[in-house]
C-alpha cells in the first residue's frame, strides 16, 4: 500500500454534522464511531457519549478525510493554521465540490480565475474549516 496523507478535523461536537455533510459533497463511505460504542473510550460524562471518536469518509475518487468530536474534559484548541486544499484538472468536479462546500460558506477569495492561468479560491466552511480550491488552467496574458 503507497502511503498517503489523511486531513483529520478536530472539533467540538460538530464531527458528525461535519462528516455528513462532507459525504453529501464527495459521496463515498462514511463510517462514524460514536464514543458509547467503546467502553475504553467512554469519559464517564453523558454529554461525550454520542460525540464522534473517530469518524472517516472515504470517497470513491480516493479522497479521504477523518474527523472527530474532544471530549469535555479535553482542551480543544479550535480552528488551525491549515487548509484543506482540493487541486486539479477537471473543472467540472472541483466547481461542483467548490458549489457544494461553500452553502453557508465564507468566501474569502472567489473562484476566479487567477494571473497564473489556474482558477483559484478560498472559503471557510459553515463549520469553521478553511478550504483552498485550485483548478489547473493555460496562464493568461497580462
Amino acid at each position: 500500500m503507497a502511503t498517503i496523507m489523511n486531513p483529520y478535523i478536530s472539533f467540538r461536537s460538530d464531527a458528525r454534522a461535519a462528516l455528513e455533510f462532507y459525504h453529501s459533497v464527495f459521496g463515498g463511505e462514511l463510517d462514524l464511531r460514536p464514543f458509547e460504542d467503546f467502553e475504553f473510550a467512554k469519559t464517564g460524562n453523558s454529554l461525550d457519549d454520542a460525540k464522534i471518536m473517530h469518524g472517516h469518509l472515504r470517497a470513491p475518487n480516493g479522497l479521504n478525510l477523518m474527523a472527530a468530536d474532544t471530549p469535555e474534559s479535553m482542551e480543544w484548541k479550535g480552528g488551525t493554521a491549515i487548509s484543506i486544499t482540493l487541486s486539479g484538472e477537471d473543472k467540472d468536479e472541483l466547481q461542483g465540490y467548490w458549489d457544494k462546500l461553500t452553502a453557508g460558506a465564507t468566501i474569502g477569495e472567489p473562484l476566479l480565475q487567477a494571473p497564473w492561468g489556474d482558477w483559484f479560491g478560498m472559503f471557510t466552511d459553515k463549520f469553521g474549516v478553511d478550504w483552498m480550491v485550485n483548478i489547473a488552467g493555460a496562464p493568461t496574458d497580462g
